[in-house]
């Protein structure tokens, strides 16, 4: 097996998370717009990739994702369109946290291998989350799937990566907390798999990671 010299991380519930998590802020959502809540924020989340490609943006993205479960429930588009429009107004992307380990593993990577990002999230809203946090310094190349390439699970935003930075699949390792689109996506790009195991994506149905990490601090011991 060839030795690391690239690291990839996901973003969104990988590296940082939101102090307001999506099920608070979609119940907020409803309560701004005045509407009756009719989907659960698994059911959002589920439908997020079906739209990641051909959206111009996070606001876009979310509300063709509230509108299309809306006509699957028979309820009016506008109503979706109201919570997507009140869901936009109250979520702050600078208002992230670090996952624990995050910052300490960033830091004992850097000058050890190359390390970039390839994540689902828009570029306007991923760059305020890293910026905030202090995090854009680490990373030599971000892949916003959706955006710059197709999203994840396709191969190409992991190889879009990895051109930038110089290294082959068999050489890198990609760390993310989603089995469909994390580990499914660099098992097509020929990269290995890390399952950060602290989430509801550990549980979804996909490809089987080649390592499962139960903290972050538990990744430098792969790439030593």
């Amino acid at each position: 097996m060839a030795p690391v010299r690239a690291v990839l991380f996901d973003v969104d519930d990988t590296l940082c998370e939101y102090r307001r998590s999506t099920e608070e802020m979609l119940a907020l959502a409803f309560e701004r717009a005045g509407v009756e809540s009719f989907f659960t924020h698994r059911e959002y989340v589920t439908r997020y990739n079906d739209f990641a490609d051909d959206s111009e943006g996070v606001a876009d993205l979310r509300e063709r994702c509230f509108v299309a479960i809306a006509r699957d429930r028979g309820r009016d588009p506008d109503l979706a369109r109201q919570v997507a429009r009140a869901y936009a107004d109250a979520r702050d992307h600078t208002n992230v946290r670090p996952l624990p380990g995050a910052r300490e593993v960033l830091d004992r990577l850097q000058g050890t291998v190359s390390i970039g990002a390839v994540t689902n999230g828009a570029p306007e809203m991923q760059s305020q989350k890293l910026d905030t946090l202090g995090f854009d310094e680490y990373f030599e190349t971000v892949v916003h799937g959706g955006y710059d390439a197709p999203a994840k699970p396709a191969s190409d935003p992991f190889h879009a990566a990895l051109e930038t930075l110089g290294v082959t699949p068999a050489q890198a390792l990609h760390v993310g907390n989603s089995v469909a689109s994390d580990v499914a996506g660099a098992k097509r790009a020929g990269v290995r798999a890390a399952l950060l195991a602290t989430g509801a994506g550990a549980e979804e149905d996909g490809p089987a990671p080649d390592h499962v990490l139960a903290s972050l601090r538990d990744l430098p011991d792969l790439v030593q």
